[in-house]
C-alpha cells in the first residue's frame, strides 16, 4: 500500500527553477516516486508543452494516476529504468528535450515500507529491489556472491574500509543459515562497526547492497550519456545526488561530457564537453529544509546546460 506521504521532495525550488522551464517545452522526470518534482513542472508548463516521467516501481505507477487525470495529453508517465532513456525517447518520436531532472538514490517512501527491506530500521526480508518485478534480490547477492565479491561491493558502493572483516562475517554466517532477514545482517554486522559509527556504517552497507541489486552505477552511466545526447542546445539537467559515486560521475559529466571526467579539446585546445555548469559551486539544502526533511542533508545539486555551438 502506498503511504499517504510518498516521499517529500528535496531542493524542489532549486531544482525547478535551476530548469529554467519554458511553457511550451519538452521535459523529462526520471525519478517520479511521489510525483512532486513533475507536479511542479506541470504547473509551470502551458500549451504545447509536455512531460514524460519514468519510475520502475509500481508504487509510483499508482501515484501518477492522478496527474494523468489532471494533465491529460501533456503528461506521459513510463515504467521503466530510466538507463532506457534513450529508447523511449525515440519511441516517442522525441529528438530533443529541453529539460531533465533525477533525483537518484532511495526514496524515503522506500526507507520507510519496512517490507522492501531498504531500511535496518525494520526487520524484513533482504530485498532491496526497486522494480518488484525484478529476479535479483539483497538475499541472493549476500547468499551467493563470493566473499572477494562482497568485500569489492561494500568497499566500492559502500566506500567502508573494513570491507574484507565485513564480507568474511556474512560469509561464515551464511553457512550456519542465519542470514535471511535485515534485522539478522544488521546484528551480525555490528560486531565489526565502531559503536560511534555504528549506524552511518550500516546505513553504507545497506546502500551498497541497494546499488548492487539495482545496478544504479551502470543504470546512471547510461542515462547521463542518453542525456547528453538528447537535450536541446540551451536545454538543462539538474540531478540531484547522495553519495560521492553518483556525485563525481555526474560532476564529470558535466564537466567533460563523460562520466570518467576526460577532457577532449579541438585544434585549438577548446573543451569539446557538450555541457556547461549552470551553477558554479554545487547547491545544498539550507538548515531549515534539513530540519524539516533530513533527506536532504546529504543531498547535492548539479545543473549542467547544453552549448549553443
Amino acid at each position: 500500500m502506498v503511504s499517504e506521504v510518498y516521499h517529500i521532495p528535496v531542493l524542489l525550488k532549486e531544482t525547478i527553477d535551476g530548469l529554467d522551464i519554458r511553457p511550451d517545452g519538452t521535459y523529462v522526470d526520471l525519478t517520479f516516486g511521489g510525483g512532486g518534482h513533475s507536479r511542479e513542472i506541470l504547473a509551470r508548463l502551458g500549451k504545447g508543452g509536455h512531460l514524460y516521467s519514468f519510475d520502475q516501481d509500481l508504487d509510483a505507477l499508482r501515484n501518477a494516476r492522478p496527474l494523468e487525470e489532471q494533465y491529460g495529453e501533456c503528461f506521459t508517465f513510463v515504467r521503466s529504468n530510466f538507463r532506457f532513456l534513450r529508447n523511449w525517447m525515440r519511441y516517442y518520436g522525441v529528438e530533443g528535450i529541453d529539460g531533465i531532472l533525477a533525483d537518484l538514490g532511495v526514496s524515503s517512501h522506500h526507507l520507510d515500507a519496512g517490507e522492501r527491506g531498504f531500511s535496518f530500521r525494520y526487520d524484513a526480508k533482504l530485498d532491496m529491489r526497486m522494480n518488484q518485478a525484478g529476479r535479483l534480490k539483497a538475499s541472493d547477492v549476500l547468499k551467493n556472491y563470493t566473499e572477494e565479491q562482497l568485500a569489492d561491493i561494500f568497499y566500492l558502493y559502500g566506500e567502508l574500509k573494513n570491507s574484507r572483516r565485513l564480507a568474511s562475517v556474512i560469509v561464515k554466517a551464511r553457512a550456519a543459515g542465519e542470514l535471511e532477514t535485515t534485522g539478522q545482517l544488521a546484528e551480525m554486522l555490528k560486531p565489526c562497526l565502531a559503536y560511534d559509527r555504528e549506524k552511518k556504517d550500516l546505513a553504507r552497507v545497506f546502500q551498497a547492497l541497494r546499488i548492487e541489486v539495482n545496478g544504479e552505477m551502470a543504470a546512471l552511466r547510461q542515462m547521463l550519456a542518453a542525456a547528453t545526447d538528447l537535450l536541446s542546445p540551451g536545454g538543462r539537467i539538474a540531478v540531484l545526488t547522495y553519495h560521492s559515486l553518483e556525485d563525481r560521475m555526474v560532476k564529470n559529466i558535466i564537466k567533460s561530457g563523460n562520466v570518467e571526467g576526460k577532457v577532449e579539446t579541438d585544434l585549438f585546445g577548446q573543451s569539446k564537453a557538450p555541457l556547461r555548469a549552470v551553477n558554479r559551486n554545487v547547491i545544498t539544502a539550507s538548515p531549515e529544509e534539513i530540519q524539516t526533511n533530513p533527506r536532504s542533508r546529504s543531498a547535492k545539486l548539479r545543473i549542467g546546460e547544453k552549448w549553443q555551438r
